[in-house]
């Protein structure tokens, strides 16, 4: 990613992916998520209480984040091929489709070799019609706010950092969304997490998933 996402001084996601690669961030730990097997996509081990963030724990996180971002850069790319989209809401749908895929690109460099692949996904309908394209991107954006603020308390200070820039970005995406759809883009002072299990469930209920 050319830029940083934050502001001034905050960390560059495309620097950060080299210096977690140097320092061994997350390298360590047998992946949990296994690339095309759908009963084991989007899932984070449990941990028992009391369980420390570590490295290995960083990388499954990271692998679970991974393959939200894959979603999300897949369906805004096929969006905006399927020429349905016009105006604001195209803009929209181009600029995330960008800020997406530096995502995938930024979690696949510090993953190394032990990144998953993608994959494959189905949009169907979601990408055929603007009311359908908008209530999609609002699920999704809101999920992956979801998603990643239920992992912040389990990761390393230095993912977390790295994480916290991508989860802003996303929660601007989500409210962008909704302004769009007409909803309101702020409906709470706070965004919960959810644990890695309700995210798989949410996600599957799309039928996205090939």
């Amino acid at each position: 990613m050319g830029e940083s996402c934050g502001n001034d001084g905050a960390t560059d996601l495309g620097s950060s992916a080299v210096r977690y690669s140097r320092h061994g961030l997350v390298r360590t730990g047998g992946a949990l998520v296994a690339a095309g097997a759908v009963g084991s996509l989007f899932l984070v081990r449990a941990q028992p209480a009391g369980t420390a963030p570590s490295e290995a724990l960083d990388r499954e996180i990271f692998s679970f984040a991974l393959q939200l971002e894959y979603l999300q850069a897949a369906f805004y790319a096929a969006a905006v091929g399927a020429g349905s989209l016009r105006g604001d809401v195209l803009e929209f749908a181009e600029t995330v489709a960008e800020h997406e895929q530096a995502h995938v690109d930024f979690l696949r460099d510090a993953l190394g070799a032990s990144a998953p692949e993608a994959p494959e996904f189905d949009f169907g309908r979601a990408i055929r019609g603007e009311r359908a394209f908008l209530d999609a991107a609002e699920l999704l954006e809101n999920t992956g706010v979801a998603a990643y603020n239920g992992q912040a308390a389990n990761l390393t200070k230095p993912s977390l950092a790295a994480a916290a820039e991508i989860v802003s970005v996303e929660g601007r995406h989500a409210a962008w969304a909704s302004a769009l759809a007409g909803h309101d883009p702020a409906p709470r002072a706070a965004d919960p997490g959810e644990p890695a299990r309700a995210i798989t469930a949410t996600i599957r209920r799309t039928g996205f998933l090939r």
